[in-house]
């Protein structure tokens, strides 16, 4: 029994057929048994005779009086045969064409739709290197959605536009998904008022929502993409699957990083990190890593593999290379991060994402690492800093202009003489002379105020008395 004949079984539990059995023999057993034996025998042919077994799968359907079973899976292996093995994609259309006028009476529901499930998945998949051309592939979910609308099967083909707006965006065909994203809104706007119709209607929206995030994070559409972020937060009554979630938080975190934003973007991360890890899903790997980044960026002290949630992964190959990091940007050792970051191209700098911040991330442990180098100086000649960051001069002196026009370095850089002179002594020197003459001004204050209640009243307002001294004699001689 192959994965065919399982899902089928496995159907017939799930739903009651409806037949009555009785203990009469009526000759149909006996017919079942040999139309069986001729499936089996056709399938065993699929290999060595391809041909030959597609013949012998149309056999059991052209002699079937009415649609069964056994006509509805020749049908099936017919579809998967001449998909996958003969790569004729044209003729598998027809056979699922064919095959769909089964589901109405035919089969349970159940084990039609795993069917329909399954031959989309594997067209649009394209497992065994077939390359199916778009217009073919948009036939076969045209031809079920038509066959699902007959059915009234509104769920499933609710699933099936949702699945094709997925292969869309996968192939990048932007105009035919955004067509399809307005037909599902359409179609979710029509949901019931009942307290069940609205939570499906939450849910089918979100997951629309998780598509559109997506076209507009890879068009690089940044203002419809936060509008759509928006109207996800707003979303009640749904149950999502904790993939979308995933999806949508992850998107969501790539925009604030965009934005700079880096802590609301460690927030996002963690939480599509969290929903992907429950769904199972392998995005969580390349999650954790955005999540290390925007930490990082946010200059935190806290290791992102504190948490309970990240710890298991702290091992883990593809993301131990980002450990390494965290751990080099704390220690503030930039020459170790290079290496690590030259060392582990494929598993970190081969993510575009990634790479478009790694400059962001090497300019905040470089401008670090800047600080504490030239703490102990007054001078330093620009080519030495250079030496040390094993960077360009003009990128030592862009960095140390932010740093004066920000504050944290007090000095200038001499460009004839290309070095930096550091004020941090000379501006000593004066704020304790500011000091000082904020003190003696205070002294003159309450000299002039002890002078004003003791001197006779001759003497009034006729300046400090000899025997007292002038304080302002006595700065101005200071400071000779």
């Amino acid at each position: 029994m192959d994965d065919d004949d399982a899902d089928y079984m496995q159907g017939s539990d799930d739903e009651d057929y409806g037949f009555d059995y009785s203990d009469g023999d009526d000759g149909n057993e006996g017919e079942s048994a040999d139309v069986e034996n001729l499936y089996y025998k056709a399938k065993s042919k699929k290999e060595d005779n391809p041909e030959e077994a597609l013949k012998e799968f149309r056999a059991i359907v052209d002699q079937e009086e009415e649609k069964g079973d056994w006509g509805f899976k020749a049908l099936k292996q017919s579809t998967k045969l001449l998909f996958l093995g003969l790569k004729r994609p044209t003729d598998a259309l027809k056979t699922y064409t064919e095959l769909l006028t089964y589901t109405k009476s035919a089969v349970t529901r159940n084990y039609s739709e795993k069917s329909i499930n399954g031959i989309l998945d594997y067209v649009g998949g394209g497992k065994g290197g077939v390359v199916v051309d778009v217009d073919i592939l948009e036939n076969f979910y045209q031809v079920t959605k038509k066959a699902l609308e007959d059915a009234k099967n509104e769920r499933l083909s609710v699933k099936t536009n949702l699945k094709l707006a997925k292969l869309w965006l996968d192939r990048k065909e932007y105009v035919r998904l955004s067509k399809l994203i307005r037909d599902l809104h359409g179609v979710t706007n029509e949901g019931g008022e009942g307290e069940e119709s609205q939570s499906q209607r939450g849910t089918q929206l979100l997951e629309i929502y998780a598509l559109e995030i997506q076209m507009y994070n890879e068009t690089r559409n940044f203002k419809k993409l936060k509008e759509i972020y928006n109207a996800t937060n707003a979303v009640r009554s749904a149950i999502p699957h904790p993939r979308i979630m995933g999806v949508i938080k992850e998107c969501g975190g790539k925009m604030w990083m965009g934005e700079r934003q880096w802590n609301r973007a460690s927030e996002d991360f963690f939480e599509s990190f969290r929903n992907y890890d429950e769904a199972g899903s392998p995005q969580r790997i390349q999650v954790l890593k955005y999540l290390v980044l925007a930490n990082m960026l946010t200059g935190s002290e806290v290791n992102p593999f504190d948490s309970q949630e990240t710890k298991p992964y702290k091992t883990d190959p593809q993301i131990k290379a980002m450990t390494d990091l965290v751990d080099a940007y704390q220690r503030r050792e930039v020459h170790s991060a290079e290496k690590i970051l030259k060392d582990n191209r494929s598993t970190i700098m081969d993510d575009p994402f990634i790479r478009s911040y790694i400059g962001e991330l090497l300019r905040s442990l470089r401008t670090q690492y800047l600080i504490d180098l030239i703490k102990p100086y007054t001078r330093l000649e620009l080519s030495f800093l250079a030496k040390q960051l094993n960077v360009e001069i003009s990128e030592v002196e862009e960095l140390l202009i932010g740093l004066i026009l920000e504050g944290k370095v007090e000095g200038r850089i001499d460009q004839v003489g290309m070095r930096l002179e550091l004020d941090s002594k000379q501006s000593l020197e004066k704020k304790r002379y500011t000091a000082l003459n904020e003190w003696t001004k205070a002294l003159e204050e309450v000299h002039s105020a002890v002078v004003g209640k003791t001197a006779p009243s001759g003497r009034s307002g006729a300046g400090p008395d000899p025997g007292f001294g002038d304080f302002s004699l006595m700065r101005e001689e200071r400071w000779l």
